[in-house]
């Protein structure tokens, strides 16, 4: 069997190097160049770059065509994929695709409802969840199967992310969500907003308690610019946590957007030193200059840390309580 192709995402996360991923939603456009000229303030910093699927149920380039154009110019890719637009057929097609054009880090999401985007009365497929499409994107690696029992040709190296929350663990509570995506295929995971690193370091203790303390999460946070963006988040993005300490800043700053930008990195050199925290993923639609500069500085912040290397999960047989997922 040939060697894995150099991955550095999936290298940073083996090592224990702090990781820094960002996201980028692609143009509407249809020049590849104005999709190159988002990435390439980016580019030798990030150790990858998300491309959206669709994000906030809006068009725009694909996101399979737009992973394929990153790792044309060298820069490894998270190809999101989500299960709201396409059924279980074409779900394995862009999977299967996807390998074939050496793609190998996914972010397997559900997807925004259409009705929260510029075409509500588009109609959703949600076929699968992204329980069930982590487990195909599992087999397809391990088994070359589909779910039909087809056999497939060549080699998928699938490193499997999904998506996650911290919260305040309440009494009595366990990750059950989390694990089910874990057992179904899921290395890692990117995680909404969170700009409060007790509330991370509770959470990451809480997974350790419950024998995931390997697991890598990657805790999103953005270069705010401004206490109204911050209010936005938190009101409308279900998960995000940005306490009152922060958006009071953010208000009485005279440069709100250079403070955004000082909070963002005095959390990431707080996040980094929390144990079961891999990294940080940055996310600031619309304002690729701070996306820039906060990539930048939290990639200096990680060159400082390493944790203990990790050997990346495979998933866990749950016999066929995953087909649940496919009903």
């Amino acid at each position: 069997m040939p060697a894995l192709r150099s991955n550095r995402l999936r290298e940073c996360l083996q090592s224990g190097r702090f990781a820094v991923t960002a996201e980028v939603v692609p143009p509407t456009s249809c020049a590849a160049a104005d999709l190159i000229t988002k990435i390439k303030p980016l580019q030798g910093i990030a150790d990858a770059i998300n491309v959206t699927d669709g994000a906030g149920a809006r068009s725009h380039m694909g996101a399979l065509a737009a992973a394929t154009l990153l790792l044309q110019h060298g820069v490894e890719p998270v190809l999101q994929i989500t299960c709201r637009d396409s059924n279980r057929i074409a779900l394995q097609s862009t999977l299967v695709g996807a390998a074939a054009l050496g793609i190998e880090n996914l972010l397997l999401l559900r997807g925004d409802d259409p009705s929260a985007g510029d075409q509500p009365d588009a109609k959703p497929v949600f076929d699968l969840d992204s329980i069930a499409l982590s487990h195909i994107a599992r087999n397809i690696r391990d088994k070359q199967v589909l779910t039909s029992g087809q056999k497939i040709a060549g080699r998928a190296d699938f490193l499997i992310g999904t998506a996650d929350a911290p919260i305040e663990p309440p009494a009595g509570w366990r990750p059950d969500r989390l694990k089910a995506k874990i057992d179904a295929g899921a290395q890692f995971a990117q995680t909404q907003f969170c700009f409060e690193p007790t509330v991370v370091r509770r959470y990451a203790q809480c997974l350790a308690d419950h024998g995931l303390g390997d697991f890598p999460l990657l805790i999103g946070l953005a270069p705010l610019r401004s206490a109204r963006s911050a209010r936005w988040i938190r009101e409308k993005l279900l998960g995000s946590i940005i306490p009152d300490t922060v958006v009071d800043r953010l208000d009485r700053a005279s440069d709100p957007v250079k403070e955004g930008r000082r909070i963002c990195a005095e959390i990431v050199e707080e996040l980094s030193g929390i144990p079961g925290v891999a990294g940080v993923h940055l996310m600031a639609p619309g304002n690729t200059a701070g996306l820039a500069e906060a990539v930048v500085s939290a990639a200096a912040i990680g060159q400082r840390r390493t944790r203990p290397p990790c050997t990346l999960r495979n998933g866990e047989e749950t016999s066929g309580a995953w087909l649940l997922h496919l009903q």
